[in-house]
This record gives C-alpha cells, structure tokens and sequence, in this order.
C-alpha cells in the first residue's frame, strides 16, 4: 500500500513527464511553416520532423517497456527525461533539415521510455476504484500540453523564432528528474527474468517501420515492397513470439482478453484519425487562410482544451460505468466533427472551423481515458508493463498512421514540392481528402469500440 502523499507526488510527476512530449507535437504543428523556410524543405520531409518522432516512439515504447519491468521503471523513466532533454536540445541548435529530424528521434528514444513506465506505475501505485481518476489526471496534463501547445508555440514561434520551442522543454525536463530523485522513493521491476527477447525486438521494429514508412512511399514500388516485408515481419513475429520462453509482447493475451484486443484496436483507429488535424489545419489556415502563427495556436486551442476539461470526468466515470458505453459514445462524437471539418474551404467561416474542433475534443476526452481505463483493467497486474506499453504504443502507431496517410494524400495530389503559392489549391483538395479519410475511419472505429465487452480483471 502507498500513502496518499506518495500518490500525490508520483501523479504529479508522471503528469509533468506527460506533459513535455504532447507539448512538443502540437506547439511544433505552428511551427512547421517557419520550419520548412529555414531549412528550405518540401511537404513530405516536413512531415518527417514530426514522423521521426512518431514511428521510433512507435518501435521503441514496448521494447522499452519490457527492460523497464527487468531493470527498473523509475531507472528507466529517469533515463528518458534525460534523453528528452538532450533531445530539445540539439533540435533547437539544429542547422538543417536532417539535424533536427536526427533530434526528433532521440527526443522519441526519451520520450519511449518516459510514456512505456508512467503508465504502468500509476496503475500499479491506484488500485481500480481508483485508477480510472488518475489515468483521467494524466491524460488530462496530456491534453494541456496539446492546449498550450499551440498557443505558446505560436507565440514563441511569432516572437522569438521556433527554436524557443525545444528550449521550454529542457527545465521542465530537468524539474521531472529532481522531483522523481528526490522525492519517490524505491524501484519497480516485475519480474527477475533477464532474457531480453532480440529476435522478436527486430522483427516487431522491421514490421513497424517497414509497413508505417512504406505507407509514405506508396504509390510507389519502394512503399510496396516495404509494406509487403513488413506483413512478412508480422507473420514471423506472431510464429516466433508463441514458441519463445519469454516472449517481447504475449500474443495470447490478446486471443484470451477480447476487452484488451478490441480497446487497443480502438485506440489504434482514434489517434489514426485525430492525430493530423492539428497538421493539417495549421497549414490549411497558413497557406490557405494567410493566417499568422500566433493566431493558428490560438484557433487550434479549441480542441485540446475541451480535451483537458472532459478527460478527468470521462476516467472518473469509467470507474463506475462500463468504459465501453463512454469510449464509444466519444469515437462517435470524433467522427462528427470530422464530418465537419472534412467540408473546409477557403471561405469556411472560423467560428465554423472551431466548432468542429470543439466537438472533436469532446469527443477525444469521452474515449481516451475510459478506454485507456480499459486496457489496464482487463489485465492481470503482472501485465500492467505491457499493458502500459501498448497503450502509448497505440498511441505512437495511430499518429504515425494519421501523418502517413496525410504525407500520402500529399504525395499524391501535390507531390514532393515546396509550398507555394501555385499549389495552395492542391493543398486544399489534399486536406479535404484527408479528412474524407479519417471520417471513414472513425465509422470502423465506433464498431471496435462497441465490440470490446466487459472484462476487468486487474487489481
């Protein structure tokens, strides 16, 4: 049992390590545009600036999550903060394109270890009644950080220039580690095992990266091939992992808990069709629009903050109805607004434009923190570690997915050119097929969701 002090310390730390990395993307979605004239780099590699980050989080969180449950969580989340930090660093001192993407990715190596541990030690320190108000604690600091993300990038992007962006996070990152030397006490590992499980580390990475970078190359034949050696990875990794002694990720868990199957697929399609927004509407209300930074963050605000606002209540309710009843009923909500958005012209009214932001951000608090609630419910407590991991692995997968098939529609429409002038109508036609896409995703979402069932099990 922990006291109610040791609760509240390791809360408020694991909310403020939750806040840099969301903090990061969004206020960098204002950002972009003066990004690409500095470095003087087209769409799709402007994209990568944030895709890096996404898709080594995506291959690193679960590896990293099973040598924090070997060696140590605490060791692990400090280690990350650490990494973040230099991360920021070397990202705002960049001098072109490939140094700060090179940034992005060891900022993803921090921030993998940092969302693969938080997690699981919060579920492991609250008991289930009272889980679900913590993870809606977390998920709401997450959601402050896309809040505040846009206007303070914004401002600082506006004022300052976007390098200012990576130096915030450096002492906030510096505060996360003192805090938790200082003041949480102790160590978590689940279990003594120290075989680390390498053949199936390289075929999940290989499966990741092959099928999320070939979805950027497509339609070319480079993008297929990577997406077919991908599949192939995946069949081997699913063969391999159920005749390993300690397998990276147990596949049957998945076969026996259809509540953390149907949850983590769930989670998997929302972040996949949420995720761009921010991306796309900053380079919509920019280039279409010639609206100033400043004025971007403050518009893209909208969603974020009726994120932090519903969250809390959203993961206190899922401690006493059915996560799946509010889950869905929020992925409905989602597909909605972007319903909305998917109809955007030059000519849209703002007031429009932020509507539909609000009624996303409903929407995304009602499914995130039950549905995360899910996911650590349904599973026996020796399993938080993975449990954890795949919840920010979702998470990093889904958003990798959502910029894949934005940088795709790019591709397609306008190719890999600089933004200008002449192909500010591509970019139109190019965001309104991306959100045809994520609506469509969305329906498919709300099925997932609805056929989770009922299955909590952890305590």
């Amino acid at each position: 049992m922990y006291r109610d002090g040791e609760k509240r310390i390791l809360l408020l730390v694991a909310s403020l390590a939750s806040f840099l990395v969301p903090y990061t993307v969004s206020s960098l979605n204002v950002a972009l545009p003066a990004i690409s004239a500095s470095f003087d780099i087209d769409a799709v590699m402007l994209g990568w600036v944030t895709s890096a980050y996404l898709l080594t989080a995506a291959i690193c969180i679960v590896p990293f999550g099973k040598l924090a449950d070997m060696y140590g969580r605490k060791r692990f989340f400090i280690l990350g903060n650490v990494l973040f930090a230099i991360g920021s660093l070397l990202a705002a001192i960049a001098w072109s394109g490939p140094v700060i993407i090179t940034a992005r990715v060891i900022q993803a190596l921090g921030g993998a270890m940092v969302f693969s541990t938080s997690i699981a030690i919060v579920s492991l320190v609250f008991p289930p009644g009272e889980r679900g108000r913590a993870i809606g604690i977390i998920t709401a600091t997450v959601y402050a950080g896309l809040s505040l993300g846009p206007f303070i990038g914004g401002v600082l992007t506006y004022n300052i220039g976007w390098p200012a962006i990576f130096l915030v996070n450096i002492p906030l990152a510096i505060l996360v580690i003192v805090l938790t030397v200082l003041y949480i006490p102790g160590e978590w590992t689940e279990t003594t095992e120290r075989h680390f499980d390498l053949t199936g580390v390289a075929l999940y990475s290989l499966t990741l990266f092959g099928c999320i970078y070939g979805l950027t190359l497509l339609p070319s034949r480079p993008g297929i091939f990577w997406i077919l050696l991908g599949l192939v990875a995946l069949g081997l990794f699913i063969w391999w992992e159920q005749r390993v002694a300690a397998p990276l990720i147990e596949i049957a868990l998945f076969r026996k808990r259809p509540a953390f199957l149907y949850s983590n697929i769930a989670a998997l399609i929302n972040y996949a069709m949420v995720f761009a927004v921010g991306f796309l509407l900053s380079l919509y209300l920019q280039y279409n629009r010639s609206i100033d930074p400043q004025t971007t963050g403050l518009i893209l605000i909208a969603q974020p903050v009726v994120q932090m606002i519903v969250s809390p209540f959203a993961g206190h309710l899922s401690d006493r109805i059915e996560p799946r009843v509010l889950a869905t009923a929020g992925m409905a909500t989602t597909t909605a607004g972007l319903g909305i958005l998917m109809f955007l012209s030059p000519g849209t009214p703002l007031l429009v434009i932020i509507g539909g932001q609000v009624i996303l951000g409903l929407g995304y608090g009602l499914f995130s923190s039950p549905n995360t609630n899910a996911i650590m419910s349904s599973v026996e407590v020796r399993y938080l570690g993975l449990a954890s991991s795949m919840v920010s692995t979702m998470r990093a997968i889904g958003q990798m997915l959502s910029l894949a098939i934005a940088m795709l529609v790019f591709s397609a429409v306008i190719g890999s050119v600089p933004i200008t002038p002449g192909v500010y109508p591509g970019l139109q036609q190019s965001v309104n097929i991306a959100f045809m896409i994520f609506f469509a995703l969305g329906l498919v979402g709300i099925v997932a969701s609805y056929a989770r069932g009922t299955d909590r099990l952890a305590s």
